[in-house]
C-alpha cells in the first residue's frame, strides 16, 4: 500500500522549500524524487548533503564544526513541551568556545552555555522532544527538516540565509543593542538620533533606548527564515511619524539581511507624506505607507506581524482586531492615550480610588489593556503585558505582546474575561470590534 499521506506532505514541503523556484533543489533523498532532485543540487553548491536516514547524526556532527551558525528547534507538536523555541548558536566564554542554548517559552529567554558531554546531552535531549522543524543554519548552507506527523523526516537544503562574514563569538552579543551608536547610520542621522560622527545627541537618549528595546521584543516574534524565501511582512496600524515602522524594516532588512515587506498606515496624510520622503530620501524599497482608517485597510497579503505603536485611544483595539482577523502570528500593541472606560468605570469599593482623577485615569488604563490582553487569549493567542522601555523615557511604556498558537476559547479564560466584565458593568470596545468570531468563541460558555 502506498503512503499517500506521505507524499502529499512531500510535494506541500517541495513546494515551501521552493523546488519548482529554482533556490532549493534538495528533498528527502529516500524516494526517487529525492534522488533525482538531490543529483541536481549538489551539483550547484558545495556543502555536505544530509538526507533523512541520517540527519540526527548530521545536527550531532554539526555543533563540532566550525562552520556551524545557528541550530533552531521550533513548531513543538505537544503542549507539555515547555518550549516554543529552542536556539544553539557558538559562543566564546573566557576564550573557550562553547554552544549557547536560548529557551524561548514566549515570554522569557533562559540561556544555558554548554560544552562537551553537556553540549552533546542538551542536544540529545532536543532530538527526542516532539519539535516538528529544524533549521541548521552553516558557512556552507541551510538544512530544513520537517517532521511529519508519522514520524518521517523531509530534509532540503539551500544556500546559506546568514551572510557570510567573520562569526561574533561574544558571550554577551545578546546585550548589544540592535542599532548601535558609535558608526554613521543613515537612517538613525535622519531621524535625528544620531550626529555626523553617530553619536547620540543628547536630547534623543530616550528615543535611542526606545528605538532599540522595541526591536529585541520585534526580535523575540519574528519567525525563522521562509525556506520559500518569501518575505517577512510586517503592518503598523497606526503608524504616525513611523520611527519605529522604519526601525523595524532597517534592523531587519539591513541588520539581519532578512527578506521583508513592511507597510505603514495611518489616516493623516501629512503625516504619511512626510514617511514617504524619507523613505525615498533613504532610497529604501520594500517600504510602503498609505493614508488610510485602520478598520478599512486591506492588505494584499495578510502580515506575518502586525503592530500598534501609541495608536491612540480604541485605534489600538482596531490594529488588534484586524491583526486577530489577519491570523497574525504576532501582534505587538503599545497603547497610548485610553479614554474609552474613563468615565465608565463604577465600583463602590473602589471610590475611594475613583474620586482621584490621576488614579481614575490609570486604573482604566490597566483595565482597558487588561480586557484587551484577555481577549487575545480567547482568541487563540499567548498574550502577556510587558514594561518594554523604562518609565524615565515614557510614560507609555507598556505593551501587549501575543502570539498565535493557544487554544482559542479556553473556558477559564472566557470565564475570567466575563467575570471582570461583570464586576465593572462595562462592553469594552474590543469586543466589539472583533464581533462574530469573539461571540463564537464565548456563546457556549
Amino acid at each position: 500500500m502506498h503512503d499517500f499521506s506521505y507524499y502529499s506532505e512531500l510535494v506541500e514541503f517541495v513546494l515551501l522549500g521552493g523546488f519548482f523556484g529554482g533556490d532549493l533543489e534538495g528533498v528527502n533523498a529516500s524516494g526517487p524524487f529525492g534522488r533525482v532532485a538531490l543529483c541536481v543540487y549538489y551539483q550547484n553548491i558545495n556543502m555536505p548533503h544530509i538526507d533523512a536516514d541520517n540527519y540526527e547524526s548530521a545536527l550531532r556532527e554539526s555543533l563540532g564544526e566550525h562552520g556551524f551558525l545557528r541550530m533552531t528547534f521550533s513548531s513543538k507538536r505537544d503542549e507539555a513541551v515547555l518550549w516554543n523555541k529552542v536556539v544553539l548558536r557558538p559562543v566564546e566564554v573566557k576564550g573557550c568556545r562553547v554552544i549557547q542554548f536560548s529557551y524561548f517559552d514566549g515570554r522569557q529567554d533562559i540561556a544555558r552555555n554548554a560544552s562537551g558531554e553537556e553540549a552533546a546531552a542538551r542536544l540529545e535531549d532536543l532530538l527526542t522532544t516532539p519539535f516538528g522543524q529544524v533549521h541548521l543554519q552553516t558557512t556552507a548552507g541551510d538544512t530544513y527538516i520537517k517532521i511529519t506527523r508519522k514520524g518521517k523526516a523531509l530534509v532540503s537544503q539551500a544556500k546559506p540565509s546568514l551572510r557570510a562574514e567573520p562569526l561574533l563569538l561574544a558571550h554577551d552579543r545578546w546585550k548589544e543593542r540592535p542599532l548601535p551608536a558609535g558608526s554613521p547610520d543613515p537612517f538613525l542621522e535622519a531621524i535625528g538620533i544620531l550626529d555626523a560622527q553617530g553619536q547620540v545627541r543628547p536630547s534623543m537618549q530616550g528615543k535611542f533606548r526606545q528605538i532599540n528595546e522595541f526591536l529585541r521584543i520585534v526580535r523575540q516574534v519574528v519567525p525563522e527564515p521562509d525556506p520559500a524565501r518569501l518575505p517577512l511582512s510586517l503592518i503598523d496600524c497606526g503608524c504616525g511619524s513611523a520611527y519605529l515602522t522604519f526601525a523595524a524594516y532597517h534592523y531587519l532588512k539591513n541588520k539581519l539581511g532578512r527578506a521583508v515587506h513592511v507597510v505603514g498606515i495611518d489616516r493623516n496624510p501629512r503625516l504619511i507624506a512626510r514617511c514617504l520622503s524619507l523613505r525615498d530620501g533613504l532610497g529604501w524599497d520594500g517600504l510602503e505607507f498609505h493614508t488610510s482608517a485602520i478598520v478599512h485597510y486591506e492588505p494584499a497579503t495578510p502580515p506575518q506581524i502586525t503592530l500598534s505603536l501609541h495608536a491612540c485611544d480604541t485605534a489600538t483595539d482596531e490594529a488588534i482586531a484586524q491583526g486577530v482577523r489577519w491570523e497574525s502570528r504576532a501582534i505587538l500593541s503599545a497603547p497610548c492615550c485610553q479614554h474609552e472606560l474613563h468615565n465608565r468605570i463604577q465600583a463602590p469599593l473602589f471610590q475611594p480610588l475613583l474620586r482621584h482623577g490621576i488614579l481614575r485615569e490609570r486604573l482604566a488604563d490597566l483595565l482597558t489593556d487588561a480586557f484587551r490582553a484577555q481577549a487575545l487569549r480567547i482568541m487563540g493567542y499567548r498574550a502577556d503585558v510587558i514594561e518594554f522601555v523604562s518609565p524615565e523615557h515614557t510614560s507609555k511604556n507598556l505593551m501587549i505582546r501575543a502570539e498565535r498558537g493557544a487554544e482559542p476559547g479556553r473556558p477559564d479564560a472566557v470565564q475570567e474575561y466575563r467575570a471582570l466584565k461583570d464586576y465593572w458593568q462595562v462592553s469594552p470596545a474590543i469586543e466589539g470590534l472583533l464581533g462574530e468570531a469573539f461571540l463564537k468563541q464565548t456563546k457556549a460558555f
